[in-house]
Parts: C-alpha cells; sequence; structure tokens
C-alpha cells in the first residue's frame, strides 16, 4: 500500500472503495452435525469501526485504519465520507482516508437508510462544519432508535435542530458549544455522537449517564491518539475539552466481541472446541460468564480466547437479562439463545433494550426448538436434544447469525436467506465456519 503522505498523493476515489454486498438470492446451505473445532482470527469490531469512520469527519490530515472488517455497513460508511467530500482506499483489514477536501453537509436518505448507526455522522459533520442535514437511519428492524438524546444534547451544545419533510436541519451558528448534558439512558448513539460534536467546540462538555461500552472506549481511544481531551471514557461521566484541531494518526480497531461471541456459541452449540486469535476476553464481560454456567471451559492469554464445550454435563442457564454495558449486550442474546435451545433445562430470557429482538425465534422453531415468546420481552427456552434442519429466513443481523447457530447444531439440511442481513456485521462468515469444520456454503 502507498504511503499517500510521504508520495503526496491522495487517496483514491471513493467509487474505487468496492462494496461485498450479497448477490440478490444469495444462500447458506448448511449441513448440521458437525462439531466445530480448530482456529479463526476474528475481526475487528463492527459497532466500534463505524463510529471512528465518523469521526475521520473531525479530520483535516491522513488517518490509517486498521483493523477494519469487510462488512456492508463498513463499505456504506465509506460511502458516506466521500459523498462528503472525503477519499478512501482500502487495501485489506486497512482503510486509509482523507477528510480535508469535506464541504458537503447533507447525507441523501440513500446512504442513510442502508445503516442503522448512519446518525452518527450527524455530531461528526456538525463538529466540521457547524451545520448538517440528515434523514433518519435505515437497517434492520429491530426495534425503535428514537433520536430524542441525540436531539436534546445538541441543542444543548448550541444547535439549533428543525425537522422539515423527514430531514433534520442543523445548525449552529455560532458554532457547537461546550454543555453539561444528562443522559436519561446510556445510549451508545447518543454518547458516541455527543463525543464527537464535542472534539472540536469551544469549551467543555461533561456527559452526565454516559454508555460504558468497550466500543465507547475504542472510539474515545482512537481520538485521543489524534490530539483529543477526553477522559472517562468507559465510566458514566465523560469529558471531552475542545481542541482547535486534530492531527495524522494510525489507529487499529478493537475486536469484535459479539462477532467472538457467536463464533464461541456455534462451537458450543455444536459441542466442539475453538480458538479466536484477536480476541479480548476482558470486553467479553458477561458472555464469557454465561459460557461458565452452562459448563464450558474458558482460556484466555494473551490476544486468545479459547471454549471448550465438549462435556457432557452442558446445562441450561436459570436466566439471561439484557442491559447496558457492563450488563448482558442485547446484540449477543439472540445467538446465546440459539445455544441455549440445545442445553437440557430451562432458560428465561429477558430482553429490556429492544421491543423486537425475538423476531428470530419462529424461524428457530422450524428446526423444532421449543421456545414461548411473552409480550416481546421474554423467552422461555426448553432445550431439545434433537432438531432437524429447515429453510430459514433472515430476520435481521443478530438473529441471522443465531439461526445459522441453530442450523450447525441440528441433524440434516438447512439454508438461511436474506444475507444481506448477515453481512452488515459478519466478515467472511461460511468461509470462518468451513475454517472450523463447519458445513456451510455460500452461493
Amino acid at each position: 500500500m502507498r504511503n499517500f503522505v510521504a508520495t503526496g498523493e491522495k487517496p483514491t476515489d471513493g467509487s474505487e472503495v468496492i462494496c461485498n454486498d450479497c448477490e440478490n438470492g444469495q444462500k447458506l446451505y448448511i449441513s448440521g452435525g458437525n462439531k466445530l473445532n480448530g482456529e479463526i482470527e476474528l475481526q475487528g469490531a463492527k459497532n466500534s469501526v463505524l463510529p471512528i469512520i465518523a469521526a475521520t469527519v473531525l479530520m483535516k490530515s491522513q488517518v490509517v485504519l486498521k483493523g477494519c472488517p469487510k462488512l456492508s455497513d463498513s463499505f456504506g460508511a465509506c460511502r458516506i465520507l466521500t459523498h462528503l467530500g472525503a477519499k478512501c482506499a482500502r487495501e485489506g483489514d486497512t482503510i486509509i482516508i482523507d477528510a480535508s477536501g469535506i464541504s458537503v453537509d447533507e447525507i441523501p436518505a440513500s446512504l442513510m437508510k442502508k445503516m442503522r448507526s448512519s446518525i452518527i455522522f450527524l455530531g461528526a459533520v456538525l463538529g466540521r462544519l457547524g451545520t448538517c442535514r440528515v434523514s433518519m437511519p435505515g437497517g434492520c428492524e429491530i426495534g425503535e432508535r428514537p433520536i430524542d438524546m441525540h436531539v436534546h444534547a445538541l441543542e444543548a451544545m448550541g444547535v439549533d435542530i428543525k425537522t422539515q419533510n423527514g430531514i433534520m436541519v442543523c445548525d449552529a451558528p455560532s458554532g457547537v458549544t461546550g454543555a453539561q448534558v444528562t443522559l436519561y439512558f446510556p445510549s451508545v448513539g447518543a454518547t458516541e455522537n455527543i463525543i464527537l460534536a464535542a472534539v472540536l467546540a469551544d469549551g467543555t462538555t461533561e456527559i452526565k449517564g454516559a454508555a460504558k461500552e468497550p466500543e465507547i472506549v475504542d472510539l474515545a481511544n482512537f481520538l485521543i491518539a489524534a490530539g483529543a481531551k477526553i477522559s472517562g471514557a468507559g465510566s458514566d461521566k465523560i469529558v471531552i475539552h475542545g481542541v482547535q484541531t486534530l492531527h495524522e494518526v494510525e489507529y487499529r480497531v478493537m475486536p469484535d466481541r459479539i462477532a467472538a461471541a457467536t463464533y464461541l456459541a456455534a462451537a458450543a452449540a455444536t459441542r466442539g472446541s475453538i480458538v479466536l486469535r484477536n480476541a479480548s476476553f476482558g470486553d467479553l464481560g458477561l458472555i464469557c460468564d454465561v459460557f461458565k454456567q452452562t459448563g464450558c471451559k474458558l482460556y484466555a492469554y494473551d490476544n486468545i480466547v479459547a471454549i471448550n464445550a465438549e462435556s457432557k454435563n452442558l446445562a441450561a442457564p436459570d436466566e439471561i437479562r439484557t442491559g447496558p454495558f457492563p450488563a448482558f449486550p442485547t446484540d449477543a442474546q439472540p445467538i446465546m439463545l440459539a445455544y441455549s435451545v440445545t442445553l437440557p433445562g430451562t432458560t428465561v430470557f429477558y430482553e429490556t433494550v429492544f421491543e423486537n429482538r425475538f423476531m428470530h425465534v419462529p424461524e428457530l422453531r422450524k428446526l423444532g426448538a421449543d421456545v414461548k415468546l411473552f409480550d416481546n420481552k421474554t423467552a422461555v427456552v426448553t432445550g431439545k436434544k434433537r432438531m432437524s434442519g429447515a429453510a430459514l429466513d433472515s430476520p435481521d443481523l443478530r438473529g441471522g447469525a443465531a439461526l445459522v447457530i441453530g442450523a450447525l447444531a441440528a441433524d440434516g439440511n438447512s439454508t438461511v436467506s436474506n444475507l444481506q442481513h448477515i453481512d452488515r456485521g459478519y466478515e467472511n462468515f461460511a468461509e470462518n465456519l468451513r475454517k472450523l469444520g463447519g458445513n456451510v456454503y455460500r452461493k
């Protein structure tokens, strides 16, 4: 890869950033019953790389991001960047971004609707240009993501926000200014947007009730490496002292803890034993505790996380309740539910974050899973020893991954369609599962 700074060249036009969106009609073909064994390299974190890509809007010098997964969402983020006037180039897992030419303050609906997290560009564009026009974001429909906390926080920071024909028109006539902001819920997106708007703001911003997720820490660390003044990331109080400029930076994105949970659950559901390289045990939190409760053995050293689920005495945990970090992550709930259907005993799942997080359950039932739903907030799973293959439709990103786990654990052949959801969060999913011994093909 060329060093654009040393040669004086600029990254290639954004049109050269190709996308791996799945072809229409593609499916995963899965023959279940194989134990997963072996080792793979874990991808960089989807939920971290997207806000970090948005953060490059704040910079007028080159940014080199390493560990960037090839996902439809990350390509979508790069499309937004190039629309705004930045230039991007990718080679392998590295993206080089030159945002010095950014001058466009509007993100059209055609780009926003492809990503649920696209609203994260709001804070960054406001921080850079003092004005921004966006439509509401899109993506898979796991539930409402109201942006009232984003709006109230930005208004407190001197931003005038109006809605015109479905477009949010945001202007800071006197520039974005620091403020004290209190979130009534520790929203990850709102916390990220406030940080991005505050980095170049005039004065100091204090976020109380901030989200504590590891991805928030990763975003803060990236910005600090570029010259931002941020303290408290990972706690419920984050302080940002505005600076005038950010400088050139090279940074590696953290490992994907939800992808790690997915592969660990796939191994456990098939009673296998796998090793994940480039993984962070500390970021997994309660996910590892639940695996241990079921009887799996987990091992961690350096950047390695391994699981052994070959015990004959695995059993279902009593309950799993989702919540903001450090509670059990909502993104891992469908994945752990798919594992739990293979365990003897009964598990009650309480979903407290999104109201439509059980859309994968009707599809899991096609395999023979015994899952009862109550008000879309509670699921009761009674484990079954045997399941049978079926034709399945992926309803959303993590629900699609859950169906793949269920199909791997079932007898016979299954198909999983609507792969555009899975492509949003998993790089080379079928290939990685094959490396671990799964009989999984995509065509």
